[in-house]
């Protein structure tokens, strides 16, 4: 099944059932540079068509594994060819979900989509497999014979093995293979649909917007009749100018925060909101085929059944800890909503009117400025693209002591000109993976930002491992001169939060590809992406890379002082909001709500914030981590609230110190999911990060609570 792991905007992570492709990627000899010379360093890979042989390859080799396992060798043996019959593939999937959301060579997408199809069905074929099911179960049952990580690679391939139907009688399992197949072929058209129909908004005249969004925006033109002044009735044609606003998220976000014509900010906000329309169908469609799934899985719904293998446990917990937030955060936000109210007043001069959806952006970005006296271009005057890429440095070298090389690539090794390459290099350790940089924003891309697999982690034997390698990608406006392209302080947040989980895959060192990286629990993934948003705010790192573009001053420590007020004056809205997300995911994909979502969303709306919906809008329909998160949304809260613990307790006092990463390497990131997620987080930081409630567990929210200071508010 498909998983795509965000930013806030996205992250795309596969996880199939049993052989489970998670995303992430790896080698101990170093399996992925001297002879690679295709497509992400794959030898097939160096023409469209590669794609078919690469499949044909995984399915040879996983045969012969299958073979191999039948024979019923060791336990030891069982587990290590499991794990190889995972990468196998995996390697295969991962490669085509980056290719086809981000490569500009159109055939080459259309053999991924073919490629990903046809593992996909191979998956089914491989988690339905009696053969290797008694075989894992073999192995379970003689785990004393096992490592503690073989022992819970055993357990948890049983697990998923079950989860995917093996247990089923045939009817039923037909039928479950029917449904997984359906849902990734509705996920994707769900996918596709978003970046075929972004929607647009035509705006004249032209002096509508402000000159700072025009790069953004497509100049376009239309004949006007006028009337010659003195020649009775004389009547012309002039071109008059205007531009085409796209709505996708990123130029819809930048419109709404600096346009100030209200038409145009409704107009925008309502298009945004609505397309692509297509999509309402595609997501009712999912959401009953997910429902069955479950059902026939003998869970209540597609939210208990994708819970269940979590920390949370239930949707009872989830709901629990939504309510929680919700009741903590609801009288801050109400006061802030109250405030935003009286300033758009206050400007437009009125006595009474309401605040609509498309005012938040636009007023609170007014207020923050007002009260902090700064401006987002004088912000981005500090974060040039190559000086950030320099802060991912300073991150690794003095957190754990790397570096990272720039490296040349092989021939068709990349996608295209503007895709960096680096090597992760520990002077002791040697290479420990490879990072691929795809930061700019281009046609029939992956809109958002997002951490992608391509190789996770895994021993190959004593002498060699699999070292991972994965892509991040992002959307920043481009320039031929990459030191003009200058970041916004929210796409700094959001490099630094998928480069979170670059470093969970980067730093990973389990023996086995299955727990790789970010191949964790949903609940647990987000927590090193938002820990690592932290130090995109804290002076002591942006001082070590935010200078000015032109003067190199160093960036000032009161304008990030401005900067941090700023960012909590509207904290308890921000944080209202993803409370608000998540309680959508949870219901649509709760016990079988009837549609159409767009009531669903208007209620929730309602009773989680103070915030109108407006009729004929359907945000959902292209809410993306409804596909890869489905009822899983939740763990970004989950992982605000780990994070800020983590942060408090961990990082807070010296983030940039060995002592620091060293815990953090140690004692988190290089286990990836072979541990206990409980474990791991009460190792990192002590008792209290988190507490048991109904049979699952809950963050601990204090720390977040303190941070906002909710604490006395509530």
């Amino acid at each position: 099944m498909l998983s795509l792991l965000r930013s806030s905007a996205s992250k795309l992570r596969l996880r199939p059932a049993p052989i489970s492709c998670k995303s992430d990627p790896h080698q101990t000899r170093r399996h992925l540079s001297s002879t690679a010379t295709g497509l992400y360093g794959f030898q097939h890979l160096k023409s469209p068509k590669g794609f078919q042989r690469f499949v044909d390859d995984a399915i040879e080799r996983s045969g012969e594994l299958v073979e191999f396992i039948s024979g019923m060798p060791s336990s030891a043996e069982i587990i290590k060819a499991m794990d190889e019959i995972s990468n196998t593939v995996c390697c295969v999937v991962d490669s085509a979900e980056l290719c086809r959301h981000t490569h500009p060579n159109r055939e080459f997408v259309e053999e991924a989509n073919k490629a990903s199809m046809r593992i996909n069905e191979y998956l089914h074929y491989l988690n339905t497999n009696h053969t290797l099911f008694d075989a894992v179960k073999k192995a379970e049952q003689e785990s004393h014979l096992l490592t503690k990580e073989a022992q819970r690679a055993a357990h948890y391939l049983r697990v998923d093995f079950e989860r995917g139907g093996i247990h089923l009688p045939a009817e039923k399992l037909d039928r479950v293979n029917e449904l997984n197949v359906k849902i990734s072929q509705l996920c994707r058209e769900f996918s596709e649909n978003i970046i075929i129909d972004p929607g647009a908004v035509d705006i004249f005249p032209a002096s509508r917007m402000p000159q700072s969004l025009h790069h953004l925006l497509k100049p376009i033109y239309r004949s006007r009749s006028i009337t010659v002044r003195g020649s009775s009735g004389h009547s012309g044609a002039m071109k008059e100018k205007g531009f085409c606003i796209p709505t996708d998220p990123h130029t819809l976000s930048s419109v709404l925060q600096c346009a100030s014509d209200n038409e145009v900010r409704k107009l925008t906000y309502i298009k945004g909101n609505s397309v692509p329309y297509a999509n309402l169908g595609v997501l009712d469609n999912l959401i009953a085929t997910r429902h069955e799934l479950a059902q026939i899985m003998g869970y209540r719904s597609y939210a208990e059944f994708t819970v269940k293998p979590n920390m949370s446990s239930s949707p009872e917990v989830v709901m629990c800890f939504l309510k929680e937030l919700s009741k903590m955060v609801r009288p801050t936000a109400d006061e802030e909503f109250n405030k935003i109210k009286a300033f758009k007043r206050d400007k437009c001069g009125q006595t009474d009117g309401d605040l609509e959806p498309w005012d938040e952006a636009y007023y609170t970005a007014k207020m923050k400025s007002s009260a902090y006296d700064f401006d987002s271009s004088v912000i981005a005057s500090y974060f040039s693209l190559p000086q950030c890429i320099d802060g991912l440095k300073v991150l690794v070298e003095s957190l754990f002591g790397a570096t990272f090389h720039s490296m040349p690539m092989e021939p068709d090794e990349s996608w295209h000109p503007d895709v960096l390459k680096m090597s992760l290099h520990h002077p002791e350790e040697g290479d420990l993976g490879y990072l691929y940089l795809d930061l700019y924003s281009r046609n029939d891309k992956y809109p958002g930002c997002a951490h992608f697999a391509i190789k996770g982690g895994r021993s190959v034997s004593e002498t060699e491992y699999q070292l991972p390698a994965v892509a991040l990608v992002c959307n920043f406006s481009s320039s031929r001169n990459s030191s003009a392209v200058r970041l916004n302080h929210w796409e700094l947040e959001t490099l630094f939060h998928e480069f979170g989980h670059a470093l969970h895959s980067l730093l990973s060192r389990t023996e086995y590809q299955h727990f790789s990286g970010t191949r964790v629990v949903f609940d647990l993934a987000e927590t090193p992406s938002n820990l690592f948003e932290y130090y995109a705010w804290d002076y002591r790192v942006l001082k070590m890379f935010a200078k000015h573009y032109s003067t190199g001053e160093i960036i000032p420590e009161k304008l990030v002082d401005s900067m941090q007020g700023a960012r909590k004056m509207f904290a308890a809205t921000d944080l209202q909001r993803q409370v608000f997300y998540a309680a959508v995911d949870q219901t649509l994909f709760g016990e079988q709500p009837s549609p159409p979502t767009s009531s669903i969303v208007e209620d929730l709306k309602r009773e989680y914030t103070g915030w109108k919906h407006v009729e004929g809008t359907n945000w959902q329909a292209r809410f993306i981590h409804l596909l890869n998160y489905g009822a899983g949304y939740y763990s970004y809260l989950y992982a605000k609230c780990f994070a800020a613990t983590i942060w408090q307790k961990l990082c807070q006092e010296d983030p940039l110190s060995l002592t620091t990463g060293t815990a953090l390497r140690t004692r988190f990131l290089q286990h990836g999911g072979a541990k206990e997620p409980d474990d791991l987080l009460n190792g990192l930081v002590g008792d209290g990060i988190l507490r048991d409630c109904n049979g699952g567990y809950v963050p601990d929210i204090t720390y977040l609570c303190n941070e906002i200071k909710f604490l006395g508010k509530s």
